[in-house]
């Protein structure tokens, strides 16, 4: 089926043969396949070359990308476009590699640095749009939702920060949703960008700005991760539950425009210090977080708990769920069992203070509540 909400959705098992179609669409000839290095072996991505060649598009593939991507990497893709004198990008994998496609799209046609861009009052004004290149973005993950995202998040190595690189046409322009590409995804993966859609639905939920579009979609994109990860964990080979993810993905994606919080607060400095995984991280601090907010979102909670039908409609219940779903699919409890120790705690607080997430948390916290809550998490006190 076709869906044109935030932007032109194709979704179903078997659309990837849409990709050349869709590249033509956007005018391109000779697209750039960008993806991580980890996917470039893999027979999906040679699959979805051979198609567009077969069709007659001059394709390449780009996969130096980190799991963290870093400005390194938006350059060399950038020299790779130019080199290879393509006209426009698939964005292809999971969220990094998605996110340094979007960049590397943006930056082929601008003479600023990337940090130029960073989402801070007016900057994407600087963008020289004309100069962008068109995006398909195809992802191979349910989690980050990068593919219906106006962001890029780069890991800046100058100051140990993630930063968001925005310009509202770096919304790829055709995503293609096809849940057969993450039928190889291993379950500690598939569970941790599962958590990672959980959360940008939670957060976006939660976050302060009025805004009941953004709560609507959200809360069903929670359903769908209550109803299907564990099933997508259990079994890779769920096409429905691969399919109810990636879907559940796009709509935290596209709720979060409200804001995020906390959890993403204190996850961004521990990838960028650590190279801990993005989703999992969020998955780890989650119930630290809800409970640090439970105070001013009781009532909200206790709605998604009714509309989830947990036992009760309850702050309390909506934390016992997350708790269960994490043992459920191996999440880990604290921080420590990821790597963060006791001395990262006021080394990343003042960070986690300055994220971009902080503002919308519903409930404020300065840099002695971040560190608060990162020995909670390293502890695993509740």
């Amino acid at each position: 089926m076709n869906w044109n909400y935030p932007t032109a959705l194709r979704f179903g098992v078997g659309r990837i043969r849409e990709l050349p179609a869709a590249c033509r669409e956007l005018g391109m000839r000779a697209p750039l396949l960008v993806t991580d290095a980890g996917l470039a072996p893999l027979r999906i991505v040679g699959e979805a070359v051979e198609l567009c060649r077969a069709e007659g598009l001059r394709s390449a593939v780009f996969s130096d990308v980190q799991p963290n991507p870093v400005e390194a990497n938006v350059t060399a893709g950038v020299a790779a476009f130019r080199v290879g004198q393509h006209d426009g990008v698939i964005a292809f994998g999971g969220g990094s590699a998605l996110d340094a496609a979007k960049a590397i799209a943006l930056m082929v046609g601008q003479n600023r640095p990337v940090w130029d861009f960073e989402d801070r009052d007016d900057w994407y004004t600087r963008v020289n749009v004309a100069g962008m290149a068109p995006v398909v973005a195809v992802p191979t993950t349910a989690g980050t939702g990068s593919e219906v995202g106006r962001c890029s998040v780069l890991t800046d190595h100058r100051d140990h920060t993630k930063k968001l690189i925005f310009h509202p046409r770096l919304l790829p322009a055709i995503v293609i949703l096809d849940p057969a590409l993450g039928v190889g995804l291993p379950p500690k993966i598939t569970a941790a960008v599962g958590m990672d859609a959980l959360s940008h639905n939670l957060e976006a939920y939660c976050a302060t700005a009025f805004h009941p579009l953004a709560d609507g979609i959200a809360v069903e994109g929670m359903r769908l991760v209550k109803e299907w990860l564990p099933a997508a964990v259990r079994d890779g080979a769920n096409l429905e539950a691969r399919g109810h993810m990636l879907i559940a993905s796009t709509m935290g994606a596209t709720a979060f425009q409200k804001g995020l919080g906390a959890m993403h607060s204190l996850s961004h400095p521990c990838s960028a210090h650590l190279g801990t995984h993005h989703g999992l991280t969020n998955g780890v601090v989650m119930p630290y977080v809800l409970v640090y907010n439970a105070p001013v979102i009781a009532d909200k909670l206790a709605r998604l708990a009714a509309y989830l039908g947990l036992r009760q409609a309850s702050a309390a219940a909506v934390l016992d769920w997350v708790l269960e779903l994490r043992a459920a699919i191996g999440i880990p409890h604290t921080l420590g069992d990821i790597g963060v120790s006791e001395e990262h705690a006021a080394e990343f607080a003042p960070a986690a203070r300055a994220d971009p997430s902080t503002p919308s948390n519903p409930r404020p916290i300065d840099a002695a509540g971040f560190e608060t809550l990162y020995r909670n998490a390293i502890r695993g006190t509740l």
